[in-house]
């Protein structure tokens, strides 16, 4: 029923579905006399929600500008009973009581309830006009006199204690009664299709836009809103660009759609469920269009299914956000529905959104998290680890519940890419260069062992994936993690000889997992691999660095710790996780990342900022006995990575023990550095081309995946036909290969 109310925890519900009268307050005299009127009623509203194919949410703030002018209507009504015969004209002026009381009774019970800034303003015109006309007689004068001082200027009082009378009082000037347009300035509702439970603010901010780009179906802007440091991500996803007709549909549909609730192995096998969802969404809105006698093309009607898939069977408007390669985190502070959504930027970091996560929206992630990972989060496991996949993005995912955060749920979302990064990929960010990008390629030709380390957020678990894809395909792969990080997936499509072993969360402790230690030694079992352990966090790293000085010598063994040098790294892995520093020399490299800030402290951008050799012949300690040597340094002056002199004069104990295991390289130093140089040359080349000819695909892993089989080609061509690796004409044919490729794609 139009105007229909309900009041559940202070918030006070009205349903105008259906009002030929508007549905907004700011829009709607009709529909804020209605809101007044309960307000009136109620004395304990703190929130107002108008519900139509949308609903319009009012926050604390505004709802409190309402309730002040209702109680200002009650005061003048009952409490100080302002609207009385005694108080507007007694005795010889009783001529002028029908007259003005008609006027002020009007005024407080009709047009101050739908138009509070109108009655306001007709209140103090009536006051000027009364005080013009008082001068015309004497006897008037003394009726005006008891008028104003007894009504008009009381009411006027209580009025002008209202802070939207206040907030209104500079825009008074040139203002036509009627015009809604100052009440659009101060109500400014959170708005969300009836399917969705995620709150939208639709203006947007006051201040500047700075960019503006789409992200699929989705336009965002990013707002610098005066005196405020972090940026405003605003957002408008599709489904605010619905007609009413569309709206009446997708919720039609979304009312029968939830009766079929996905199962628990459905949820498990996300992309399956999709899929199914899909296809059951198509379905079910092409008979509802049709029964509504509704025309929509299909186009438009693959859209709507897709809407509808991403609020039963998706994770709503996280996955608009995920979908965004620029946004690399996502916050969800609680408590739930009073804060926006945050999230760190490429471009421009953390940034408040236009989005505000309600409590349902909270439950509804938590569950569908514990499905997905098949971890509980409850009162025993108030801490849940999780990884999830949608269209366009892979995230992990870390959940509190209300036993660790006394305020209720919250959320920290970590997004991956959802393809591979690469090294190209790489040196087209400047997050490393072509020398440093050929060195490690060189090592992961030839089966070394290396640490990624660096802060959080650093980029470590996107750089041990991407030297993942320097690898030959043709080398087995085993991925060990806690959490889902690595491009396993990505991998095994592009046909990779790869295996994933997951081991119990650090923070979790799900007893139905193995612990991580146990998962290593078990891929030491699993036969000849490169092994790849995600973050090493506890006690596997004992068997990792027996994994490295065993069998899997032969290939790559890597991994990643957090570390801001390679002895921050040793100093961890010796005195916190207690493996012997000798063990310690079975690590080859530490490559360091790092988060550097600009000048003024607001922006950040990556980088690898050192890649370390750790050398064999120390006891205790290799700082103090010449155990680490830099190969290449981050130099700040010029934001760049170079190498040192012992890595350019041929002073490498590990390149040099590589040379003594390779045919004609032995105390050859000039033909190692010369097969470097040619993958630094390869990989310039590769980024430079994708540039002009406007192709960024072609830094992507299929393409980095040719191109390190090709050059190995050419190599062993080069091999047979002249006894060495001739680097010039294995680059020209490399390039000329490339070139043609480039123009193919």
């Amino acid at each position: 029923m139009v105007f229909e109310t309900e009041i559940k925890e202070g918030i006070l519900r009205m349903n105008c579905l259906g009002s030929i009268f508007g549905f907004t307050l700011e829009d709607s005299d009709v529909v804020m006399a209605r809101v007044i009127e309960k307000l009136i009623e109620e004395k304990k509203i703190v929130g107002i929600v108008l519900a139509e194919t949308r609903e319009y949410e009012y926050d604390y703030d505004q709802t409190r500008m309402l309730m002040e002018i209702a109680s200002a209507i009650m005061t003048a009504l009952k409490k100080e009973r302002i609207v009385s015969i005694k108080n507007i004209a007694t005795g010889k002026c009783a001529k002028y009581l029908g007259l003005w009381y008609d006027w002020l009774r009007d005024l407080v019970t009709l047009q101050l309830r739908g138009d509070p800034i109108g009655a306001y303003l007709n209140l103090t015109r009536e006051i000027r006009h009364l005080k013009t006309k008082a001068k015309s007689s004497e006897e008037y004068a003394k009726c005006v006199d008891h008028y104003l001082k007894n009504a008009l200027f009381p009411l006027k009082k209580l009025l002008d204690e209202c802070e939207l009378i206040q907030k209104t009082k500079p825009f008074l000037v040139g203002y036509h009664i009627g015009d809604r347009k100052l009440y659009r300035k101060f109500f400014k509702p959170t708005i969300r299709p009836n399917f969705m439970y995620t709150k939208f603010m639709a203006q947007a901010p006051p201040g500047e836009p700075v960019a503006k780009y789409k992200v699929w179906d989705t336009d965002v802007e990013i707002f610098k809103v005066p005196e405020k440091i972090r940026y405003v991500y605003h957002v408008v996803p599709p489904e605010f660009r619905l007609s009413e007709e569309e709206y009446t549909l997708l919720d039609a549909a979304r009312r029968i759609l939830e009766r079929r609730r996905p199962k628990e192995l459905e949820i498990a096998e996300q992309e399956k469920m999709r899929e199914l969802f899909h296809t059951l969404s198509l379905e079910l809105l092409e008979d509802l269009a049709e029964e509504m006698g509704k025309t929509i093309k299909s186009e438009q009607m693959e859209k709507l299914a897709e809407m509808l898939t991403r609020y039963t069977a998706g994770l709503g408007i996280l996955e608009i956000l995920l979908r965004d390669d620029r946004v690399q985190d996502i916050f969800i502070n609680s408590p739930l529905g009073n804060l926006p959504l945050f999230i760190n930027h490429q471009d421009f970091e953390e940034c408040e959104t236009n989005l505000v996560p309600t409590v349902a929206d909270g439950d509804r992630w938590a569950t569908r998290f514990k499905l997905i990972s098949g971890r509980p989060l409850d009162e025993a496991n108030p801490v849940l680890d999780a990884e999830v996949s949608v269209p366009g993005g892979v995230a992990r995912i870390a959940a509190i519940n209300p036993r660790l955060s006394p305020d209720g749920l919250g959320f920290a979302i970590r997004r991956h890419r959802f393809k591979p990064w690469t090294f190209p990929l790489f040196i087209n960010q400047k997050f490393m260069n072509s020398l440093f990008g050929a060195l490690m390629w060189f090592l992961a030709s030839y089966g070394r062992a290396y640490l990624v380390a660096g802060t959080r957020g650093a980029g470590k678990t996107s750089f041990l994936g991407s030297t993942m894809l320097q690898i030959l395909p043709y080398y087995r792969i085993l991925v060990s993690e806690d959490t889902l990080e690595l491009p396993v997936e990505s991998l095994r499509n592009l046909g990779y000889n790869i295996e994933r072993l997951k081991s119990r969360s650090v923070i979790t402790r799900v007893e139905l997992e193995l612990p991580a230690e146990e998962v290593v030694r078990t891929a030491l079992r699993l036969g000849d691999s490169c092994l790849f352990i995600g973050e090493i966090r506890s006690v596997e790293a004992k068997a990792l660095f027996e994994a490295m000085r065993i069998g899997a010598m032969a290939n790559v063994v890597a991994g990643t710790i957090h570390g801001d040098s390679a002895y921050g790294v040793f100093d961890r892995i010796v005195n916190d996780l207690g493996v012997p520093p000798t063990s310690f020399k079975a690590t080859d490299l530490v490559i360091v990342c790092n988060k550097l800030k600009t000048p003024d402290g607001l922006r950040t951008f990556r980088r690898i900022v050192e890649v370390t050799e750790i050398r064999k012949h120390w006891k205790k300690d290799p700082a103090d006995e010449g155990g680490f040597v830099n190969l290449m340094e981050y130099h700040a002056s010029d934001d760049s990575l170079k190498p040192t002199d012992t890595l350019v004069n041929g002073e490498s104990y590990i390149l040099n023990q590589i040379a003594e295991r390779v045919p004609g390289w032995t105390g050859r130093w000039e033909l190692i550095w010369d097969n470097i140089l040619l993958r630094a040359k390869i990989l310039d080349a590769v980024v430079d081309i994708a540039k002009k000819v406007n192709n960024l695909d072609l830094l992507e892993a299929e393409t980095t995946i040719k191109i390190n089989q090709m050059f190995h080609e050419f190599a062993e061509k080069s091999r047979k036909e002249v006894g060495i690796v001739d680097s010039k004409k294995v680059y020209e044919d490399w390039l000329n290969w490339f070139k043609k490729y480039a123009k193919a794609i």
